[in-house]
């Protein structure tokens, strides 16, 4: 059990309103991949290899970093900004660390902030997002706005951007190859489930990170439990098509990452359909 202090907002109104704030997050990825020449059957069988087999599955638990980005206080730009930054350091050296251990070449994400949103070098911004991933600049955006710090909470930021870093891990472990190389020959259907493959994927990935921040950040269990209920009863009523996961779905991914504290428990790509509704 965790014996440290519980780190409550002010009332669970407050919090209600802090997950509303971070819980839309999207990827973007270059719309030339989408446009791009569908892919034969043994082009599609080797990327499959990639997402299915990938070497970072077989490395074990994700390095610890002692992470402790510090607080997110009301209203307060550069303490927000300050703490992107921070924890934007903790997920380079832990994911440095497991691409170096898989043999992988690994480089780090940019990060950028924007009080509005914007197009990115992969398109128009998603309606919703509080937070992109760009794989054509290779970019994270972070919104930060009135909203945004109005009742920050800091382990749902956190979750959020290691969501969107759990993107920049899928393009340079070349998993997202799979799934454009995938969605060229796919109809509607195959598509929004490739979909929600990748992002339950990357939900996962930012589950195993913050497990392995627990103690340093720290995660207060009773928090995390919130967040991972909230998203089970909330987290599919952001999105018009079922691309992200039913809400049930995401706290199962969830709950897997943050059991294991391991990549290998978030191989989406190899799981039944069931598993991804």
């Amino acid at each position: 059990m965790n014996t440290r202090p519980i780190r409550r907002v002010s009332s669970l109104a407050a919090l209600v309103l802090a997950m509303l704030a971070i819980s839309a997050g999207t990827a973007h990825a270059p719309a030339t991949r989408a446009a791009a020449e569908p892919a034969g059957a043994g082009q599609r069988a080797q990327a499959a290899r990639v997402a299915t087999h990938s070497p970072l599955y077989r490395t074990g638990k994700l390095a610890r970093t002692g992470c402790a980005p510090g607080t997110l206080e009301k209203d307060d730009v550069e303490g927000y900004k300050r703490f992107l930054v921070n924890l934007t350091g903790c997920l380079n050296r832990a994911w440095g660390a497991e691409f170096r251990q898989a043999n992988l070449s690994f480089a780090p994400p940019a990060l950028r902030f924007v009080t509005a949103p914007v197009t990115t070098g992969c398109g128009p911004w998603a309606t919703g997002a509080d937070g992109v991933y760009c794989s054509e600049d290779r970019t994270i955006y972070m919104l930060i706005n009135q909203a945004a710090l109005r009742q920050p909470f800091a382990l749902g930021v956190a979750r959020l951007l290691a969501h969107e870093y759990g993107h920049h891990v899928q393009e340079s472990a070349g998993i997202w190859h799979y799934y454009w190389t995938a969605r060229s020959a796919a109809g509607v259907a195959t598509r929004l489930q490739l979909s929600r493959r990748s992002e339950l994927q990357a939900e996962c990935l930012s589950a195993v990170f913050m497990s392995s921040i627990k103690e340093s950040f720290p995660v207060d269990q009773d928090e995390w439990d919130y967040a991972v209920n909230w998203f089970r009863r909330n987290g599919h009523k952001g999105w018009a098509q079922n691309d992200h996961g039913k809400g049930a779905t995401q706290a199962v991914w969830m709950e897997r990452g943050f059991a294991s504290a391991s990549p290998l428990s978030c191989n989406t790509w190899a799981a039944k359909s069931a598993a991804v509704s």
